[in-house]
C-alpha cells in the first residue's frame, strides 16, 4: 500500500507553521485558563511529525505521546475538534473526555496520545500484530521519546516486535531531555539507534531539526516495514524548544543551549530552502501567515463556542451497559 499523494512543498511548510502557531495559541489560553490540565507544547520538533507522516498511507495506524497537537494536526484531524478537545468541550475529537494528552480520532487511525510514558510500546505492537494476523496492509507507527527508551517496556517491546515479525514503525524523538532528566543521566549507551540491533532491527537515527532529511529517511523505513512486514527504528534527534509543560521550571539545562538549537529551527530552514529553489515567493509566504493565522481563529472560536457535557452524562462510557435483549 503506498500513501496517496506526494506532499507539495507549501502543503508541508504551511503544516509546520500551522503547528508551531497552534502551539504558541496554546500556550497563551493556558495562561488565561481556557486549557487547563497537562499542556506539552512540541514548539521546535514539527520537522518530525511532518517528516513521517506524510509517508503515512490513510490505512496506517499512528500512535503518540502526550505531546502530540502537531501529530494530529498532520494526520487531518480537523483543528478546531482538536482546540475543542483541549477546551473539554463535547465538540472536541474525545468529546472533552481526554484532553491535551489523549487527542484521538477513529476514523483517521489516529490512536491518540499516552499519558504514559511507554505504555503506548506495547499497545501499537498489539495492532501490528492485529494487522499481521488479519492479513492487513497497512502499518502501525509509534512516536515516542528517548525518555521511554529507558524505561524496561521499551526492550520487551523491541524483543516481541522483532519476535513476531510485525509490521511497525517505531519513531523515537530524541530531544535530549525526560522531562528534567538529560540523556547522559539515563542512558549508558547514548545513540538510541544502537539499541535496535540488539533485537535484531534496523535503525537509523537522522537529523530531526531538517524536514528533507526526515522526508527521506522515514519515506524509506516506511517502504521496507511496508515490504519485509519486520519492525524498523528512525531516531530523529530534535529539540524541544519550549519547557516539559507548562509547570516546568525548566532549571535543569542553560538558556545558551536552548537559543543555539533554535539557529537550527526546522521552520525557517525549509522556508529559506522554499524560496531559494523559487518553489515559493515573499507574496505567497504572507498569504499563507494569514491562513495559518486565520484557521487558529476560527479553531478558538469553535472551541469558545462549543458545549460541556452535560452532568448527567459523567458516567457514560465509564461503564459497559447490559445490551438490550
Amino acid at each position: 500500500m503506498e500513501k496517496q499523494n506526494s506532499p507539495h512543498p507549501e502543503d508541508l511548510l504551511y503544516q509546520m507553521l500551522l503547528m508551531r502557531k497552534f502551539e504558541e495559541k496554546s500556550a497563551e489560553l493556558y495562561t488565561k485558563e481556557k486549557i487547563r490540565g497537562f499542556l506539552h507544547l512540541y514548539v521546535g520538533e514539527e520537522a518530525v511529525a511532518t517528516g513521517v507522516i506524510q509517508a503515512l498511507s490513510p490505512d496506517d495506524n499512528v500512535l503518540a505521546t502526550y505531546r502530540e497537537h502537531a501529530h494530529a494536526l498532520a494526520r487531518g484531524l480537523d483543528t478546531g475538534s482538536i482546540m475543542a478537545e483541549m477546551y473539554g468541550k463535547q465538540e472536541g475529537c474525545s468529546r472533552g473526555r481526554g484532553g491535551s494528552m489523549h487527542i484521538f480520532d477513529k476514523e483517521k487511525n489516529f490512536f491518540g496520545g499516552s499519558a504514559i510514558v511507554g505504555g503506548h510500546l506495547p499497545l501499537a505492537t498489539g495492532m501490528a500484530l492485529a494487522s499481521k494476523r488479519l492479513k492487513k496492509d497497512n502499518i502501525t507507527v509509534c512516536f515516542f521519546g528517548e525518555g521511554a527508551a529507558a524505561e524496561g517496556v521499551f526492550h520487551e517491546t523491541m524483543n516481541l516486535a522483532a519476535l513476531w515479525k510485525v509490521p511497525i514503525l517505531f519513531v523515537c524523538e530524541n530531544n535530549l531531555y525526560a522531562m528534567g532528566t538529560a540523556l547522559r543521566y539515563s542512558h549508558s549507551v547514548r545513540e538510541i539507534e544502537k539499541k535496535g540491533p540488539a533485537y535484531g532491527i534496523e535503525s537509523v537515527a537522522v537529523d530531526g531539526m531538517d524536514l528533507q532529511k526526515v522526508m527521506e529517511a522515514a519515506n524509506k523505513a516506511v517502504q521496507q516495514v511496508r515490504s519485509s512486514g519486520e519492525p524498523y527504528l528512525l531516531v530523529c534527534n530534535t529539540y524541544r524548544f519550549r519547557a516539559h509543560s507548562m509547570f516546568d521550571a525548566e532549571l535543569y539545562r542553560d538558556k545558551t543551549e536552548v537559543e543555539e538549537w533554535k539557529q537550527r529551527d526546522p521552520i525557517p530552514k525549509f522556508r529559506e530552502y522554499l524560496l531559494k529553489e523559487n518553489l515559493i515567493n515573499e507574496a505567497q509566504l504572507r498569504e499563507m501567515e494569514e491562513k495559518v493565522k486565520a484557521e487558529i481563529e476560527n479553531a478558538v472560536d469553535f472551541a469558545e463556542a462549543g458545549t460541556w457535557e452535560p452532568k448527567e452524562e459523567l458516567t457514560r462510557f465509564v461503564y459497559t451497559e447490559k445490551p438490550a435483549s
